[in-house]
């Protein structure tokens, strides 16, 4: 039960973190990497996966 618990942990870190980066970049800078705005969240839960 313990390791469930810090497996979701680990895996929210990840997410957010991702989440967190993605979107302290400016709209040019997501452009220049292929990422709308609005699909940062998709992006931030396949890298935590």
């Amino acid at each position: 039960m313990i390791d469930s618990v810090v497996r979701k942990y680990n895996t929210w870190k990840r997410y957010r973190q991702t989440y967190d980066e993605l979107s302290n970049l400016s709209n040019r800078e997501l452009t220049d990497l292929g990422i709308a705005r609005a699909d940062i969240a998709h992006y931030a839960r396949q890298s935590a996966k």
